[in-house]
Order: C-alpha cells, then structure tokens, then sequence
C-alpha cells in the first residue's frame, strides 16, 4: 500500500498532465490535424541549430564528462552564467552564487528544502503554477494563497502585506507568469520588497522571495523582466533552460542566490547538500557543459509571438476578457460560464484541451499555451468560434 501523502498526490493528479495524455488519445481517434491541445507548455520552437554540433564537441574533448563533480556543479559553468547575469543586471555575482539544478523544479525544491521548518507558511499569488503546493507540502510547509487581482493579475500588495505573519518563510512570484503572461513591473517588485523589508523588522525574522523565472527570456514589445535581486536582499531566482532553449526533457537549470543574502555561505552549502539528499545529486553533466555555451543564446519568438496575435485577435472579436500577454507563451482568457472546468469539457467536444483556471487557483478563467504549431493555431479557430456559438 502507498503512503497517505501520496495516496492524496494520485489522486489529485495534475489536471495539465491528465489533459496532454487524453489529448493523445484524442489525436489517435480524430487524426492529430483535426485536435487542437493548448494543454501543456511544451515549447515548439526547436533548439539552437548548433546544438548537435556542440554535443558531439564536448562528449569528443571531455571524457570526463560523464563523472561526478561538485553538488552545485561545475565551477566554469556556475562562473559562466554569474557573469552573464552580472552583465545583464549589473550585478556581482560569481560562481559562488549559483548552484547548478535539475531544472526550475528541481531549483525550488532545494531552495524550500533549505529554508523550510514544518508549518512553515510560503505565500503565493493566484493565479499560481499548481506543483507550487505540492512543492511546499514536501517538506510540510503551508501554501497560502493571495487571491487573484484581475484584470491586471498584478500582485494584490494590500492583500499580500495582510497575509505575513510570524510563520510567513517565503513568498514565491513567478515573472513572467505562468498562466497570465504578465510581467512584474520595478513599482512591483519595489513594492514587494518594500512590504517585506518591514515585515523582517516586524517579526525579527528573514523571509525570503523566490523568483521562478523558466520564461525570463520570453518576453514581446520590448519588455524587460526586471532582477529581483537588485531589490531585495534576501532573493533567490530558480531558472530553467526548458523554455528558453527548448529543452525541457533534458532538465537542466540554475538557482541563483543573492549576494547580499544573510548567511550566504551557510544557505549556499545548504543548497549543495539539498541537490545530493534529495536525490539529484547533481545537474545533468553533459547539459552543464552545453548551456555554459548558450547562456547568451538569444530567443526566436517570431512564432511565439505571432501565436499569440492570431488567437488574441480572434479571441478578442468573439468577445472573450482577455489580456494581451507581455511574456511567456500563455493566454488566460474569461471562461464564458462561471465553472471553467464545465467550460473546458465543453471545449473538448470542438476538439480543443484547454486547461481550467481552476488548476492555477484561479476560477472562472483558462489557459491556452499557444506554444504549438501555426497551423495548429490556424486551424484551431473555427472550433473557437464554433464553442462561442455553443454557449450563445
């Protein structure tokens, strides 16, 4: 018999997973062409053309390649992207600074593995990425949830600054944001540090701000995602290659630790020992050495982006409340009827996998990850216009 936790985690399996696995079955019944799944963030820009060309590279010139090295990872590597970083932001970071993860995930997981007492609470702002709770739960912290703030779904800072207590650890923001698409702004992050700089005062007692950034690079109109680290203190950025390169299968990220943290070295060492007892042990070897040589690779967001302007547009004409995303490969329209899981059964008879709000914390809303094929995309209209005629 399994565990009780685990019991309650397969039974409330990811309704994003569930959804891609029925959106195959669907394909095998209707021939792929004719289903339009907008249910998985899987990005569908391929990776960097040299890639291949630098596997081969460094598996011909390394042969050390497939050996243990330190937890954190390969010192080159950790000082290749502090520096890069450092570049961008203006900061001063070096290797140091920077522990090499199994992907994003894997990054928060070692940093609330790190941080976390039991009953610990980490605050989190609707809507949210849903392994955000089961991330908490792991190591018996508490997800609290600020509730959502439309139309802008910027953070409710009133609400945020009421919900800090003693037990408040860490708040967790994800920008730009995964389902919304919107980026938070410097008054933003001004702002957030501002509450928890007091806060510190008030409690006697570090809180920390986690940054989750798998689309920092997945930005349109010239956007910038500013660094949570010029702001406050005691930030981290947990950052995934997934997106940003296209290589989700190959889990390969970074955690990044802000200088002017309290007990730098002893939350770095943390971290070492978090990647090894949880099992990671390391980041992936070869994909080390690989995003050492992309950590400037720029981004193609030609068919992201014209993705996003073809179903904004038609969404917006058949009257659906939407915003315009400024980063990240997300739509998160209006649900035509108050319970968007019915919605999103209804859709599934016009042969579109769209993700309830419900799934983010964030009810009466959904999600399209429009990070598919243009023809996917052009294709999928009719069916749009076909399931507002439905619900007229």
């Amino acid at each position: 018999m399994i565990s009780k936790k685990m019991q309650e985690l397969v039974a409330g399996s990811s309704v994003i997973r569930a959804m891609f696995e029925e959106g195959k079955l669907m394909a095998q019944k209707y021939g792929a062409e004719n289903v339009f799944d907008f249910s998985l963030g899987n990005p569908n820009t391929a990776p960097p053309n040299t890639l291949i060309e630098d596997i081969c590279d460094i598996l011909k010139n390394n042969q050390s390649i497939h050996g243990y090295m330190n937890n954190s990872g390969y010192e080159q590597t950790r000082e290749t992207i502090a520096q890069s970083i450092n570049c961008k932001d203006g900061l001063n970071l070096n290797f140091k600074n920077v522990c090499m993860c199994v992907g994003a995930a894997g990054g928060l997981n070692i940093i609330l593995k790190t941080i976390l007492n039991p009953l610990d609470e980490v605050i989190v702002f609707a809507p949210f990425f849903s392994e955000y709770k089961n991330y908490v739960d792991n190591f018996d912290g508490h997800l609290k949830i600020i509730p959502a703030n439309p139309p802008s779904f910027m953070p409710d800072l009133k609400a945020f600054e009421s919900a800090i207590n003693k037990n408040t650890k860490a708040i967790i923001i994800n920008t730009p944001n995964n389902p919304t698409g919107v980026v938070y702004d410097d008054d933003t992050l001004a702002g957030l540090a501002h509450i928890l700089n007091r806060k510190q005062q008030e409690f006697s007692q570090d809180i920390y701000l986690i940054s989750d950034e798998p689309y920092r690079e997945i930005v349109y109109d010239n956007i910038k995602v500013p660094s949570i680290l010029k702001f406050y203190d005691n930030s981290f950025i947990a950052y995934s290659y997934s997106k940003s390169l296209s290589l989700p299968g190959e889990r390969i990220g970074y955690v990044v630790a802000n200088s002017a943290m309290k007990d730098l070295d002893e939350i770095m060492s943390a971290l070492n020992v978090a990647n090894r007892i949880l099992g990671f042990v390391n980041a992936p070897s070869l994909f080390q050495k690989v995003v050492e040589r992309y950590v400037d690779a720029p981004v193609n967001l030609d068919l992201y982006k014209s993705n996003r302007d073809i179903l904004y547009k038609h969404l917006v004409s058949l009257g659906f409340e939407i915003n315009n995303p400024d980063g990240a490969f997300y739509l998160f329209p209006k649900s035509l009827i108050s319970d968007d899981v019915a919605f999103c059964n209804e859709a599934k008879k016009f042969n579109l996998l769209l993700v309830p709000g419900s799934a983010f914390g964030c009810k009466g809303y959904f999600r399209i990850a429009y990070c598919v094929s243009p023809s996917t995309v052009i294709n999928s209209l009719s069916s749009f216009t076909n399931l507002v005629a439905h619900f007229k």
